[in-house]
């Protein structure tokens, strides 16, 4: 009998085979242009003085000739120098530390619930069932007016949380960067669900004094995905106004949005929402290339408002009784699932190697070809990006994308433990989250964090960082007291 092959996949590491063919495709151009050069660099050493001299001669250029080339050539570099986009540099952020007097524990929260629904019992075991299933810690903070019993929402004390979180962060920023409130060319403030008259960046212009010719933006009414929104509107601004510096301030005011109601839908985001805010300095100064942390890649944006599931999935609205709140439709996730398709879709060419392209590109032509119900190829980001900054909406945000993305449990580390610490802190959370990988002293130069963000209307956005130099363990900051005591274990439900 003929002696049988050894078993490949039992003798041969096939992750190896992987890695080797990864290699080959994303190095494909420097292994063809490796030989060719080589080749004319030994052909340049077969040729003698003599017969260089005559290869010159032997092209016949005059003087205009080498004028018009060269001129050529300057007229081109200057042309592509001119032409290309600014880089957008990420000089330093700020976030916001809630004082200890503000802390929520588990214990106060359901006091205050049993207080405000004490003729509803349903609604108080509703939130308590939510809370123990939250993922959120012991830590998070509400603002002032939401700490009395019973909370006591105004105007007054909505503007009052406002200051306390900007003006804490704008403080903080000055004092790491060293720069004066006149040196800020570009003001963006988000806000989603807290828009007052004079607005939150003339209240910031105000409080610091800056320049009469400040470009200045609010945005509103645009969900937890508001944070990167105001990056890209900073990032095109940047492209059109040379040496310039855009501060971008991202935060949601609690006080005016505490639903005192009864509808389940409508009741989640009190057991999720807490306080929180970042201020982020940007610049495309050329002098600034060696302090900024992180360079800009890319900004991908995806709107899926036309469909009218998607729209209506997060309102805010009032219930029967008048009570105005945000209600969160059941199928929350699978319009997130779908927004996250979508823009990884787009994201995915600007991103991902050529070998994992090409997997994907196969597969892609597999389905549409032969069978449409073959199991479509997921590309691994993970060989594109060394930091993932998921949006700390939920528990349930971080599980699904997770699973989608098919991420390590250290990969997720940083958004489950925001979200422990701090609760969802809405458009500020990515900021949180990448202040925690720094504080943990893991990110390099070279590194690159993928940020995705997911808000009301419905929206899934993107942004690529690079960073652009060895980040020192920060001393200070929202993690600084606590940061040895991360990761910490979460249950899947805490009893309380």
């Amino acid at each position: 009998m003929a002696p049988k092959l050894p078993d490949f996949s039992q003798s041969v590491k096939l992750k190896y085979v992987k890695l080797g063919y990864q290699y080959l495709v994303n190095n494909l151009l420097a292994f063809l242009l490796i030989p060719i050069i080589i080749a004319l660099f030994l052909e340049s050493l077969r040729l003698s003085p003599e017969e260089i001299i005559q290869l010159w001669d032997s092209m016949h250029l005059t003087s205009l000739h080498i004028i018009c080339s060269l001129f050529l050539i300057v007229y081109s570099a200057t042309l592509f120098f001119m032409s290309r986009p600014r880089r957008v540099y990420l000089i330093e952020f700020a976030l916001f530390k809630p004082p200890q007097s503000l802390r929520v524990s588990f214990a106060g929260f359901m006091e205050h619930a049993h207080i405000v629904l004490h003729n509803e019992p349903k609604s108080v075991a509703f939130q308590k069932k939510i809370l123990e299933r939250s993922g959120l810690g012991e830590e998070t903070s509400f603002p002032p007016a939401m700490c009395f019993i019973p909370p006591s929402p105004s105007m007054r004390r909505s503007r009052e949380e406002a200051e306390l979180v900007i003006f804490s962060c704008m403080d903080s920023l000055f004092q790491k960067t060293g720069i004066r409130p006149r040196d800020i060319d570009i003001l963006i403030v988000n806000c989603s669900l807290f828009s007052p008259t004079p607005s939150l960046t003339a209240m910031v212009i105000n409080k610091y004094k800056m320049r009469s010719n400040i470009k200045s933006f609010n945005l509103s009414g645009m969900g937890c995905s508001a944070g990167l929104i105001s990056i890209d509107l900073a990032k095109d601004l940047l492209q059109q106004h040379p040496n310039s510096n855009a501060v971008v301030i991202s935060t949601e005011i609690l006080t005016p949005n505490c639903y005192l109601g009864k509808e389940r839908a409508m009741l989640l985001p009190n057991c999720l929402f807490r306080m929180g805010g970042a201020a982020v300095l940007l610049s495309n100064r050329w002098a600034e290339r060696y302090r900024a942390k992180y360079v800009l890649s890319h900004v991908v944006r995806t709107h899926k408002g036309a469909d009218d599931k998607s729209y209506n999935c997060i309102q805010q609205e009032e219930d029967p009784e008048g009570h105005v709140g945000i209600k969160l439709n059941i199928d929350l996730m699978a319009i997130a699932g779908e927004a996250l398709k979508s823009n990884i879709t787009t994201i995915g060419p600007l991103v991902l190697p050529a070998s994992e392209q090409i997997l994907f590109a196969v597969s892609l032509l597999r389905r549409k070809i032969f069978n449409s119900k073959l199991k479509p190829y997921i590309p691994d980001f993970k060989q594109a990006f060394e930091h993932f900054c998921i949006h700390a909406g939920g528990r349930a945000v971080i599980d699904e994308l997770q699973k989608n993305l098919q991420l390590t449990a250290e990969q997720v580390e940083a958004s489950r433990m925001t979200l422990h610490r701090f609760g969802n802190t809405s458009s500020s959370s990515l900021w949180y989250e990448l202040s925690y990988i720094e504080s943990k002293g893991r990110m390099r130069k070279g590194d690159r964090v993928w940020q995705i963000g997911f808000g009301s209307g419905f929206k899934c956005n993107s942004a690529v960082w690079k960073c652009n130099r060895d980040i020192k363990t920060p001393v200070e900051g929202p993690w600084a007291d606590c940061i040895d005591r991360y990761p910490v274990h979460i249950p899947e439900v805490i009893k309380l």
